[in-house]
Parts: structure tokens; sequence; C-alpha cells
């Protein structure tokens, strides 16, 4: 590519000077400087609204923040990756998740081929069977209705459907017949374990997702699952006219983009839904891998989810740089990890119902932008992704926010929250008291992001304090609020952080589409599979693997002797 590095551009040679000034000033000098810095920089769209004045930057911040990002070809970048331009070089293929959530009545022809048809049939598929299983009407092999569900993947086939069937819990939808939903990714089998002994086999039905359908993780917990269904329904005592292929037919569904491979493995055409090489496994819960979201709160939900985060790939499309969500999300993480150093971001929502969403976004951001080499697969010598992390804010603040607040690094924190909960609860008693907590947890989540921000100064003067009772404060933090948690809104929140992740890879010139890091380790894994099973082949082995691996050699022979 012919473009200069993005560390010789003049915007951020200019950001590195002004770092050395702005490094040293304090969160609470410029919020005493700037009384207005809420309506300075704070912004709305698609149901959230984002907070960024306890950011540790100024007007002039933002201004070459900006400039570097058109510097960087950010504004037809948004146009290219909505296009379906082969931005994923490294496998010369567009990224095109967002076009899974295009309305049925636009058109987007790529390399000669409208993709919203397809995209829709695949919908509209999925979206049948969601009706049979709500209608009683999917039968496992002895004629019960199925009763639940259990999805096999891991990765982007585990983590964003996860996640969504519990933000949206309270978005269940009733009156239809009853699908409970469960989720076994780990290749231990520990989690499949426990379902095997609790459920029903006749009314059970397994979900296979892995966009390969090579994935070993999967296909292992699929053939314990498997072998589970055949022991159970075609033993001895089988209902007659039970067969294998029936029961294959009946207890599995399979999501891939190879359907060739679905089919070896035994899943009935019928049976599959299709996604496509051109949407990343970390980007695909807009489609078929959010089965298991529609059959819990149905596929007119799934829709408005589709609706939320379309809503945002609008914003991101039309709105100027310095209004546009995602750019100044992913600006402001631009300037704390090259330019203030800071290189540690936590996830803190605010709302029991994004348990998982913080672990969603570590695979979002890490496995996007981990990467050290630039599009010209030459070493970058500025730093890229942060070590990202979280979990509940509540819990979180009896866990590691010691760290955040008196630790010896500095922490980027996002906090997350609804601004309203609880005010749809008929029971009027119930309903103050439920308000009463969720305004309890505001509470909490604005004054955390307020003493990480103001430090000892958020104190009432209590006179002098021995050292362990000073709080430095200065920790940079953004807030975003949503108007409250529904799909529409939770569809918007991730295409936010999706498009935040293509901001800053398209600055720091690498690519988020692949995942080349995760391929090393799967690699060397089958290797010393083969050499823990056959007992031989430790030539090549260094000598903490060969000593780690005889350890398990000799603790198997006493258990066998």
């Amino acid at each position: 590519m012919s473009h200069s590095p993005v560390e010789q551009r003049d915007a951020w040679r200019a950001l590195a000077e002004h770092a050395d000034d702005m490094g040293q000033r304090h969160l609470r000098e410029l919020f005493a400087e700037h009384q207005g810095r809420f309506a300075d920089f704070s912004r709305q769209a698609a149901g959230l609204t984002l907070d960024l004045s306890k950011q540790r930057w100024d007007e002039r911040t933002l201004a070459l923040l900006l400039q570097l990002a058109r510097d960087a070809g950010v504004p037809d970048a948004i146009q290219g990756l909505l296009a379906g331009e082969r931005l994923n070089l490294s496998e010369n293929r567009p990224a095109l998740h967002t076009a899974l959530r295009l309305p049925a009545d636009a058109r987007l022809e790529v390399e000669g081929e409208d993709l919203v048809a397809s995209v829709h049939a695949t919908l509209d598929r999925m979206a049948a069977m969601v009706e049979r299983f709500h209608a009683g009407q999917w039968r496992g092999a002895t004629g019960k209705p199925i009763r639940d569900v259990v999805n096999l993947g891991v990765g982007g086939s585990d983590l964003g459907p996860l996640m969504v069937t519990h933000a949206l819990a309270d978005h269940r939808l009733e009156g239809v017949h009853r699908i409970d939903v469960h989720f076994a990714s780990t290749m231990d089998g520990s989690q499949l374990a426990d379902y095997l002994t609790r459920l029903n086999p006749e009314t059970t039905l397994f979900v296979l997702s892995s966009k390969s359908f090579t994935t070993i993780d999967t296909l292992t917990n699929a053939r314990t699952a498997r072998d589970w269904l055949k022991a159970r329904l075609l033993g001895g005592d089988r209902q007659e006219g039970v067969d294998e292929a029936l029961v294959m037919r009946q207890h599995f569904i399979g999501v891939s983009a190879s359907p060739d491979k679905m089919r070896e493995w035994g899943i009935a055409d019928e049976h599959q839904l299709e996604f496509w090489e051109w949407v990343g496994g970390r980007y695909s819960l807009w489609g078929a891998i959010g089965l298991p979201v529609a059959l819990v709160v149905g596929m007119a939900n799934f829709r408005e989810l589709l609706a939320g985060a379309h809503d945002m790939d609008r914003h991101f499309s039309e709105a100027e740089l310095g209004d546009n969500l995602p750019v100044l999300l992913a600006l402001a993480g631009i300037w704390n990890v090259n330019f203030l150093d800071i290189r540690a971001h936590s996830i803190l929502p605010y709302d029991g119902r994004l348990e998982y969403f913080a672990a969603y976004l570590e695979q979002l951001e890490m496995e996007s932008n981990g990467k050290s080499v630039n599009h010209d697969g030459e070493p970058v010598d500025y730093s890229t992704c942060p070590v990202l992390w979280g979990q509940l804010g509540p819990n979180a603040q009896h866990a590691f926010y010691q760290l955040l607040h008196q630790g010896t690094q500095s922490v980027e924190c996002d906090f997350i929250a609804p601004r309203v909960r609880y005010d749809d609860v008929a029971d009027p008693a119930t309903r103050d008291h439920l308000m009463s907590q969720h305004r309890l947890t505001l509470a909490n989540c604005f004054a955390q992001s307020r003493a990480l921000m103001l430090g000892d100064a958020a104190l009432e003067d209590e006179g002098p304090r021995p050292g362990h009772k000073r709080y430095a404060g200065n920790q940079p933090s953004s807030t975003l609020l949503l108007d409250r948690l529904t799909p529409r809104t939770l569809g918007a929140l991730v295409a936010l952080y999706e498009h935040k992740v293509f901001v800053q890879a398209t600055i720091w010139d690498i690519n988020p589409f692949d995942q080349w890091g995760v391929e090393l380790g799967k690699t060397l894994a089958g290797e010393t599979r083969r050499i823990l099973e056959h007992q031989a082949g430790l030539e090549g082995m260094d000598a903490s693997t060969r000593g780690l691996i005889e350890a398990v050699w000799e603790a198997e022979s006493r258990e066998s002797s």
C-alpha cells in the first residue's frame, strides 16, 4: 500500500506533542476550566447516549484525532466496508456482517450478486424453523415436542448468542411452546456432561454451530451428543419406528458456511442454515448463528435486534466524524493507547442482563485488533489493541475496583447502563422497590466513574489522610446509557462496538477480520494430542512440554495399574 505509515503523519506527530502537555493535566482541572464538558463531549444516536467528557482530552485533542482519522482514510473506509469492498486482505474477501441486518427492501450488489435476497432467504428459513418449535410441532424421534435446545459452538458461534439471550431475557416470547436454550462450548465436555444428566433425550435437540464445520471443540461435543442420543433412543427398549436416520433428522440442526461438511456429518439438508465466508465468526450473531436467540425471544424481536444494528450502521455511514459515535469511541481508545500509554480497558455493565457482554467484547476487540503487523505484513512499532476485560460493575466493585482506584497503572473504563428499568412492572409496590434498586445501581455507576475521575477531590475535605486512604483519580472513562435495554438498543450497542473496532483498525493499518494467531495453537494441539494418546514422539518436544506430558503418562499409568 502506498500511504505513509500512520506514526509519520502530521496529525500523529501533533498528537504526540500535544500529549506531552495533556498527559500532565488532571481531569478535575479540565472540568473546573470547562463547565460545559458534558454538552460538548456527549452525543446521542440509535437510542444510546455516549458521554466522553471523562476522557483525558480537550477540544484540541479531539480536533487532532479527527484529523488523524481523515488522514487515515476513515470516511472512505466506512463506505468501503458497507459497500462490500475486499477489506479482509489476508483472506481476499469482504467483511459484510452489516449486510445481515439490511432490511428486505434494500439492495446491496457485491461482485454481481444481490446479497440481500440470500440473507433474507436464510432469515425466512430460520423463521419457519422457529415457528415450528414455538407451535410444539418440532418433534423428536419418539414424537414428543422438543423442549430443550443445546447450542454446540465456540468463540463467535457461542459468545454472541449466549450474550444476547441473557441480555434479552425480559423479552422471552410468551404464549408459545416454551423452548429452553443451553450453551456448551468447552472441549473438555464439562458443560455438556452436566446437561446430559438433566435433559430428556426424547425432547432435546442440538444445534451445531461452526462456520468451517471443522472446529474440534464443537465436533467433539457433537459426537458425544450423537452417541448419547443413539444410546438412549436406539437401545434395547427403543420405540417402534425409531431408527438412526430419524434420530439424526429430528435432533440436529446445523449452522455453517460448509453445507457439504454438514451433510457428511449427517445433518439433513432441510435442517441446515447457511452463513457465508464473508461473515467473520465473531460478527455472525446477526444471521443463522442467532437461531438460539430467536428461539428464546421470537423472530419479531430478533428482527428488532437487526433493526437496531442497522440504525447504528446508518448513523456510522451518514453522521459527520465529529458526531459519529463509533468514530468518537474509537478515537478515545486511540488517544489512551497510543498517546497516554494506557493499555488496559475494562468493560463494566451496570445491568445484570449484560452479564456476558464483557466476554463478548473480549473476543470482538482482541481477536480483531490483537495484531502486530500492518496490511503490508510489516511489523508495527506502535501499540494496537489494549488488554480488555470486565464483568458486571456492581460485582467488580467488590473484586478488582481496588486496582482501578489505587493501583499503579491507568485503566480506561466503559460504564454501561440503561436509563430506565422496571417501570413496566404491574404490581405498584414491587415496581417501586425494583425501580429503587435500579436507581441504586445507577448511583453506583455514576459515583464510580466520578471517583475514578476526581480521586480525593470527590470527598468533602476531611483534613490530611494517610497514604492508604488517598485516591489519585484521573482514570479516564466513557459512559454509555441505553434509553432502555431492548432488542433494538442492544443491536445498536453491539454494532457500535463493531464499528469502533473497525475505525481503530483503519487508523492502525491492521486487518480486524482475520485471526491467524489462533491457528498456531490449534496446529500444535493436534500434534501434542497424538503424542499424548500414542505415548510416542516426545523427541521433538521442549523440556517443559516433555515434562508435562510425562507427568500425565505417569498419572495414567498409576490409575490403570
